[in-house]
């Protein structure tokens, strides 16, 4: 079993000083913690996988393909693999978790 502390992944990713920390991998899914600090730009491209945001706080607007939506903690956002996406105006500090399914990069040519 993997088990995990979501205080101590927040740890591991400052720690780690990027903004993203993988810390489940399996064939058929992986999972992160995403953090962007207010006023920040998302500089993520599209995915080859489907994902899932899970923002656990902050306030933001987040636009999918030419669709805007405000986000905070509490959010869940689906987006489409290779759905050009990208995190936006971000009033307080974003910490998302994020889900691919399958793993991120298992479908990359």
């Amino acid at each position: 079993m993997d088990a995990f502390e979501f205080s101590q992944l927040v740890s591991q990713r400052k720690e780690s000083n990027k903004p993203y920390l993988e810390f489940l991998k399996v064939p058929d899914l992986s999972m992160g913690v995403y953090v962007l600090p207010a006023g920040e730009t998302d500089p993520q491209s599209p995915h080859t996988e489907d994902e899932v945001y899970y923002v656990v706080s902050g306030r933001a607007q987040i636009r999918v393909a030419d669709e805007d939506r405000a986000v905070q903690a509490g959010s869940f956002v689906y987006v489409a693999k290779n759905v050009e996406h990208r995190f936006h105006s971000i009033e307080e500090e974003l910490i998302v978790i994020v889900f691919f399914a399958p793993a991120e990069y298992t479908k990359r040519p």
